[in-house]
């Protein structure tokens, strides 16, 4: 992390830790991780967890492991693995030493069933999987035993060890704990703890055709490493007593769970199940695609570490749930990547212009500012010549009120260059479109200043013609257009939230030459446009940028108008 972070605001967590090293629990040890299961590509709302867990960690002296709960081979990949830890690094984190697998630990958790079993803790069943949802009941209706809850233990023991070794099909038996059957904790109606998979692991192959449940591993695996605080997501609030009775009824050491709420994001669909469909329907390019909340998506649109890190101090850790407006982690990126971006010139939709009165074969260098909120950052040289290329949506020929940039008999200034006066409007003779304007400079104004103070209202930015390089860029919108896509049930529905104007691919752009070889991932401000990202797809034959993010800030306008609001409440208060 860098020193322009923002620093995370103090929380309920954060209180609670410093409360357990005050009181030397644990030793005064702080041990936290981060358990992502690797069946599809971290997103934004993993960022949250990703932050607070190494944060608390590195702010307590402690360590933050980074584990992957790989208990179903079904759905997880290793190519999934090493996305994973792409991401955390490009965040910004290092684990150092502390990766582990939960399928490290499958021997060991394997010998805590049998001593569970042992204990008259667990039992085999072999009710069907919709047999055990009868059985479970509701929130207002007790669940019923299995017929086989009260097997003799050495019988289960040699049924658990039949299913370890392969005898039985898949779904044929489970295994599960025995806790209670009217608990109003519908997690505690005797809830499966291993069932039989045999599909080959990503990591241990063949060797097991049973595997733990979730709930059954994590804590487990928790105490294994000398977890002190394990942070996890409202939804598993229910899941603690859960988690609690594992590790009492084993006696093994006992980490804390302590829940906050998962982040929504407006517009965004924040489920990895659902963002696997939208990559397996093709309605995207893949976990990259830059309209997806995935980090490798918003790393290849252009997204800074630093932003995203900034955005999950800002919102903070809370204990209940709401939506963040998207329009923040948009201001965070903006506000990052002014500090940071290269300003260079690019026309997405160009329109030729002939300077009349510029000599022929005349080419200035003018000098231009790379970026005015780092002095440091120095200037570089930008052609000037009689063709140009401006932006098509800066001229009008018949311009409407308040249009103050270029129309037939009006003037404005060329950024770093003249005033210039459009004298001429060249046309298609079937379409009637505008193809070509001609313009008249100043030379008296070499910079942009007219020597008489003559006022000019707009300021366009520009390309030279015969310098510039051809680039194509892709300007992406939110792929949702419904503000809670997350609320859809099914496929349709979300197929239906999804923005059918979510890409423009714009193919005869102009970009200055200073662009030339501009690797992958280097980030720059087009003038007026927005902030732009080198895709991966760019090659030394022709560029390729995606638009980060626009220019308006709708984030700063409501911040602005928040303080000008309190600040009338202030002055117009009793001790204002």
């Amino acid at each position: 992390m860098t020193s322009r972070d923002a620093t995370p605001t103090s929380d309920f967590i954060r209180s609670k830790v410093a409360q357990d090293r005050k009181a030397n629990k644990n030793a005064g040890r702080v041990v936290t991780r981060f358990p992502p299961e690797p069946n599809g590509y971290l997103h934004i709302g993993h960022a949250k967890s990703i932050c607070l867990n190494f944060g608390i960690a590195a702010q307590n002296g402690g360590t933050c492991h980074l584990r992957f709960d790989d208990t179903n081979p079904t759905k997880e990949e290793q190519h999934y693995v090493q996305a994973i830890k792409q991401d955390v690094r490009w965040l910004g984190f290092d684990w150092g030493d502390h990766e582990y697998y939960a399928s490290d630990y499958f021997d060991r958790l394997h010998g805590y069933t049998l001593e569970l079993i042992k204990k008259g803790n667990a039992f085999v069943c072999e009710l069907s999987a919709e047999q055990i949802r009868q059985y479970r009941g509701t929130l207002t209706k007790p669940g019923r035993e299995s017929p086989y809850r009260n097997r003799p233990v050495q019988e289960n023991l040699d049924l658990f060890e039949r299913m370890r070794a392969g005898e039985f099909e898949d779904g044929s038996h489970v295994l599960r704990a025995k806790i209670d059957m009217a608990s109003p904790n519908l997690n505690l109606r005797d809830p499966v703890m291993y069932r039989i998979l045999k599909a080959s692991h990503h990591r241990t192959g063949s060797m097991w055709c049973i595997y733990p449940m979730y709930d059954f591993a994590h804590g487990q695996s928790d105490s294994i490493e000398g977890i002190t605080h394990s942070l996890c997501t409202l939804e598993f609030e229910d899941h603690r007593p859960l988690y609690d009775w594992y590790l009492d009824k084993l006696s093994i050491h006992h980490p804390q769970q302590i829940e906050f709420a998962r982040l929504n994001l407006s517009y965004t669909v924040l489920s990895k199940r659902k963002l696997l469909e939208l990559v397996q329907r093709g309605d995207v390019s893949g976990w990259d695609d830059p309209r997806m909340p995935t980090l490798a998506g918003l790393r290849r649109r252009g997204y800074t570490p630093q932003s995203i890190r900034n955005f999950c101090n800002r919102i903070g850790i809370t204990k209940y749930n709401s939506t963040t407006d998207i329009a923040l982690l948009e201001h965070c990126v903006r506000e990052d990547l002014n500090r940071r971006a290269t300003r260079v010139m690019g026309v997405l939709r160009p329109l030729r212009v002939v300077i009349d009165n510029y000599p022929q074969n005349q080419v200035e260098e003018l000098d231009a500012v790379n970026n005015p909120e780092d002095p440091g950052m120095g200037s570089r040289k930008v052609p000037f010549s009689r063709v140009l290329f401006i932006e098509r949506d800066d001229f009008r020929q018949q311009p409407p009120r308040k249009f103050f940039r270029l129309a037939p008999g009006r003037e404005v200034r060329l950024r770093y260059a003249y005033l210039i006066r459009c004298v001429g409007v060249v046309k298609h003779e079937e379409t009637g479109e505008v193809i070509e304007l001609h313009c008249t400079y100043d030379p008296e104004t070499r910079g942009g200043s007219p020597p008489d103070g003559r006022k000019v209202k707009a300021t366009l930015h520009w390309v030279s013609a015969d310098h510039a390089l051809e680039a194509e860029v892709r300007l992406f919108d939110r792929l949702f257009i419904k503000e809670n896509p997350s609320d859809v049930k099914n496929d349709e529905d979300l197929a239906s939230a999804l923005n059918p104007d979510s890409l423009e691919t714009l193919t005869s752009c102009r970009v200055e030459p200073s662009l030339a070889g501009a690797s992958p991932g280097s980030r720059f401000q087009f003038e007026r446009q927005g902030y732009f990202c080198v895709d991966a797809d760019s090659s030394v034959r022709k560029l390729v940028f995606n638009r980060t993010v626009s220019l308006r800030d709708t984030w700063a306008r409501i911040e602005q108008r928040q303080t000008l609001t309190a600040a009338g409440k202030q002055k117009h208060s009793p001790n204002g």
